[in-house]
C-alpha cells in the first residue's frame, strides 16, 4: 500500500445482509445489487480507498460482487476475501491478473481461513484449521510466484504446477495481501506475506503489543518495513454522543433470537479472533468510554464498535494510530448511511 501521511480507510460491502436494528425484522435491508452500489458509492464519496468484499456461507460470491462494483464505481478498490481451497491458485492468479487489467490495478486480496471446522466442513473443506492455514500460505506463495515469474514449477503439500501460462500478464506484480487473524499461524503468515495485518477491535495497548510481536517476526524475514497494520472496527457516529449511544442500544435491543443463535455458534468456533471478541464482550460492554462490545452479543465477527460524536470517534481511532496502526477497515449499520456520516463528520478530523 505504501506509507504516507494519509490514513488509509476502507469500508465493508454487506453482501451478507444489512440492517438498522438486529431485533426488528422490518429494519432488515435485503441483499441487493442496488444496496451494494449505494454502500459503495457512499464509501467512495466519503473518501474510502477500498471496499472489503466478504466471503462466507451467507455472503454473495465475492469475485462476482467485486466485478459488479468495480465496473460501476470508478475509484474504490475491491478488497476481495479469499478462502483456502475454493479456487485453484492457477485460476486465482488468472482472475487477479484479469481483474487488475480491467480495473487499472484496483484490487487487493484479503486472506481468511474461516471461523470454524464446522463451517469449513459444510462447504466441503474437511481439513483442520491448522491445515487450512498451511494451504492458505501455500496458495499465497504460489499466486505471488505465478504473477511475478514465468515458467513456475511448484511441488507443494496441496498444489503441483508445471509452468502454467498466466494470461494476461501483470506488469505491476502481485496485489497487496491483507490478513486478519489472531492465531500464531496467522501472525506468522502475515509476517512472511502480508502487506497489511488487520486487527479486530481490542484495547489499544493490546494492539500495540501485537504489532510489536508481528514486527519481530517480520524482521526475521527482512519484512519489518514491508508490513502495515490496520483496525477492523464498527462505527456508530452521530452529531452528539447521546444520539450515538441511543442508536447503538436500539441496534441490539430485542435481538433475543440473534443472541441465542450466536450462543450456539460460539460452541463451534475455533477462530482465535472470534474467541477474543467473545472474551471482550464478557468483560463488559465498554472497553474504553467509546469502544463498545454490544454488537458482539448478537453476531460473530469483528463486532467492537467506536461510538460517539465525531471528535470522540476520531480521537478513539487516533489511539490506534498511536499504537502503530496506519489505517482502518470499517463498517457500520446501515452501511450506506454510516459511511456517509463518517465521510462528512469524521474523515476530516481523522485526516487532520
Amino acid at each position: 500500500m505504501g506509507k504516507n501521511s494519509q490514513v488509509r480507510v476502507g469500508w465493508f460491502c454487506p453482501t451478507n445482509g444489512d440492517r438498522s436494528a438486529f431485533g426488528d425484522p422490518e429494519k432488515m435491508i435485503p441483499r441487493s445489487l442496488d444496496n451494494f452500489l449505494d454502500v459503495t458509492a457512499a464509501a467512495e464519496q466519503a473518501g474510502m480507498e477500498y471496499m472489503l468484499i466478504p466471503v462466507g456461507p451467507t455472503c454473495w460470491d465475492a469475485w462476482t460482487a467485486a466485478s459488479f462494483i468495480a465496473a460501476r464505481q470508478p475509484k474504490i478498490k475491491p478488497l476481495v476475501a479469499m478462502k483456502p481451497g475454493f479456487i485453484h491458485p492457477v485460476a486465482q492468479a488468472k482472475m487477479i491478473a484479469s481483474f487488475s487489467q480491467f480495473t487499472g490495478g484496483r484490487i487487493y486480496i484479503n486472506l481468511i481461513a474461516g471461523i470454524s471446522e464446522k463451517e469449513a466442513a459444510s462447504e466441503g473443506q474437511l481439513a483442520s484449521k491448522e491445515a487450512r492455514y498451511r494451504q492458505l500460505e501455500e496458495e499465497v506463495v504460489l499466486i505471488k510466484r505465478l504473477l511475478t515469474e514465468k515458467n513456475v514449477k511448484f511441488d507443494g503439500e496441496f498444489y503441483h504446477v508445471d509452468a502454467p501460462a498466466i494470461i494476461p500478464e501483470l506488469p505491476g506484480g502481485a496485489p497487496d495481501f491483507f490478513l486478519g487473524g489472531g492465531s500464531q499461524q496467522a501472525l506468522e503468515i502475515s509476517a512472511r506475506h502480508s502487506a497489511v495485518h488487520l486487527f479486530w477491535g481490542d484495547y489499544p495497548e493490546v494492539i500495540a503489543g501485537q504489532i510489536k510481536q508481528i514486527k519481530e517476526l517480520a524482521r526475521s524475514y527482512g519484512r519489518e518495513q514491508a508490513i502495515e497494520f490496520a483496525m477492523r472496527l464498527q462505527i456508530i457516529c452521530r452529531e452528539t454522543e447521546e444520539e450515538a449511544w441511543e442508536f447503538a442500544h436500539q441496534l441490539v435491543a430485542g435481538a433475543d433470537e440473534q443472541r441465542a443463535s450466536k450462543s450456539v455458534r460460539d460452541g463451534h468456533v475455533d477462530s482465535v479472533a472470534n474467541q477474543r471478541q467473545k472474551e471482550l464482550a464478557e468483560v463488559g460492554s465498554k472497553l474504553t468510554p467509546h469502544l463498545w462490545t454490544g454488537i458482539n452479543e448478537v453476531r460473530l465477527g469483528a463486532g467492537v464498535a467506536v461510538v460517539g460524536n465525531p471528535r470522540q470517534v476520531a480521537d478513539q481511532l487516533k489511539e490506534f494510530l498511536a499504537a502503530g496502526c496506519s489505517g482502518f477497515c470499517l463498517s457500520g449499520y446501515p452501511h450506506a448511511n454510516e459511511a456517509a456520516i463518517f465521510g462528512r463528520l469524521v474523515m476530516p478530523l481523522l485526516q487532520s
